[in-house]
């Protein structure tokens, strides 16, 4: 099957699934599928991190000032010796892995599955591919200890606002969410202060939850905070087994 052909394949048996009730059997099958893909990820990032992980347009080229930020984004966190994870596309996505390629680091990327694909951006040191979104996103926070987020469309709001609500509900703590390029996030902030905030729907306290900044040196040192309460929850790093076939991904020279 080629890659177009399982992309295509994984859209319509998620669509299936979602679309509502469906017999005991197919409702069998697609949770053995689920947790086939689950432990596929599991298998595949365990040993990533520790990682930070970079979200934003697909739709912004080489030369694009955003596109540049992300490509400075990418280096610092390479230099910090973390990680950087990515959905591993093109745009935004390509100039975080670049940067990181560039700074001697290791770059991952997480892409979903979808009938219009995106190739995986050439600075990747591992491609990993979900079928189903909600797979990807604990995927992107487990093995996270930040997110830096650039400007984006739906998909990045969708991951900033579910990181957001982790962190306000207290599912994950100390996670920074570090917004780049306050020309672009000013009006969201606005629109959380004078709409959710004044409504009462949020707290003080809660719009803390999102840093938003133009400085790479502000957002590393959120990210240092986080990778500090990281550590201290997980203890020492798991080694590979060589039985299990088990690597770490190695930066590119």
């Amino acid at each position: 099957m080629t890659t177009t052909s399982r992309s295509v394949a994984a859209d319509d048996a998620e669509r299936r699934f979602l679309v509502g009730r469906r017999s005991r059997r197919a409702e069998l099958l697609s949770a053995a599928r689920i947790f086939l893909e689950y432990m596929r990820g599991l298998r595949a990032l365990h040993f990533v991190g520790p990682c930070v992980t970079v979200f934003g347009s697909a739709r912004f080229p080489e030369g694009h000032p955003w596109y540049e930020l992300a490509r400075q984004v990418g280096r610092a966190i390479a230099r910090e010796g973390w990680t950087v994870m990515t959905g591993g596309g093109p745009g935004i996505m390509e100039a975080a892995n670049r940067g990181a390629r560039e700074a001697g680091g290791a770059s991952v990327g997480c892409n979903i599955a979808l009938p219009r694909e995106q190739r995986p951006n050439p600075y990747l040191d591992r491609f990993v591919e979900f079928d189903h979104f909600f797979i990807r996103k604990v995927m992107l926070v487990k093995y996270s200890h930040a997110f830096v987020v650039l400007p984006g469309g739906f998909g990045t709001f969708d991951e900033v606002f579910e990181a957001l609500t982790l962190a306000q509900t207290g599912k994950i703590q100390a996670f920074p969410v570090v917004a780049m390029g306050r020309r672009y996030w000013e009006p969201l902030v606005g629109f959380l202060r004078g709409s959710l905030l004044a409504e009462g729907t949020i707290d003080e306290a809660d719009l803390s939850l999102l840093q938003v900044t133009d400085s790479v040196d502000e957002a590393v040192a959120s990210m240092r905070r986080g990778y500090a309460v990281r550590c201290a929850a997980e203890g020492q790093p798991p080694r590979p087994l060589r039985v299990l076939r088990e690597s770490r991904p190695a930066a590119a020279s």
